[in-house]
């Protein structure tokens, strides 16, 4: 009795806990706490949908799953929403994709940060030049690049990297490149050392568990290697 209580409570408390430091939250699919930069928050929209809130911003009560989508799927079919919310949640077909989707403008977005703080250097030469001058963490190659550059460039990154497997980025197309960095045809680039990177990593590795359900590969951990999409 005294442990239906507490589960009880456990749900109803939903962003306030229950956490074992101040950056864990429950997840209402596997009913484990985990950090959250493994977890998705969602909201009720003012319709009665659930809305994706990848980056953690949007007001209301708030309900927390495992970044994977064996989570979310398991999450809808234990219709974990309308209990959490206490409340009818609506749906739609295409959930867990949108979810996906979200996640990946969520990566977008903060790579277009970063390529205005000055810390991309947008092309195969000025990726070349950072490699030789620069601290650089990641390498980002577009979609449909040559196997032939992204050889030569992660080639000279692990020559030059020594505390660990580097970031190779590869899911994001060439258009999707130029928009973020606003500049035409970037098909390779390189990314420089601060916050604003590790936030882009950050949400490429929570991509990357969305897509794979690899919850191995955590923050800190062995900087991911997404190279096309649908890994």
């Amino acid at each position: 009795m005294i442990a239906q209580a507490r589960h009880t409570e456990l749900v109803s408390e939903l962003d306030r806990g229950p956490r074992l430091r101040e950056r864990e939250r429950l997840c209402v699919a596997t009913r484990t706490v985990r950090p959250v930069v493994d977890l998705i928050r969602f909201v009720i929209g003012p319709d009665g949908e659930a809305v994706p809130d990848v980056k953690n911003k949007l007001p209301g009560r708030g309900l927390w799953i495992t970044a994977s989508r064996d989570a979310l799927g398991e999450a809808i079919k234990r219709k974990a929403f309308a209990r959490g919310f206490r409340r009818e949640v609506r749906l739609p077909p295409d959930f867990v994709t949108r979810t996906e989707r979200l996640l990946e403008q969520a990566v977008f977005d903060a790579l277009a940060v970063a390529g205005k703080a000055g810390l991309v250097a947008a092309g195969f030469a000025k990726a070349q030049m950072a490699l030789a001058h620069e601290e650089v963490i990641a390498l980002l190659h577009a979609a449909e690049a040559s196997s032939e550059g992204i050889r030569k460039l992660d080639a000279a990154l692990r020559r030059r990297r020594s505390d660990g497997p580097p970031a190779v980025i590869g899911f994001l197309t060439s258009a999707q490149l130029d928009l973020a960095l606003n500049r035409p045809n970037v098909i390779h680039a390189a990314l420089l050392a601060g916050p604003v990177s590790e936030t882009f990593l950050a949400r490429c590795r929570r991509l990357e568990r969305f897509r794979t359900g690899d919850q191995h590969n955590q923050a800190g951990e062995a900087r991911p290697n997404l190279s096309r999409p649908g890994i």
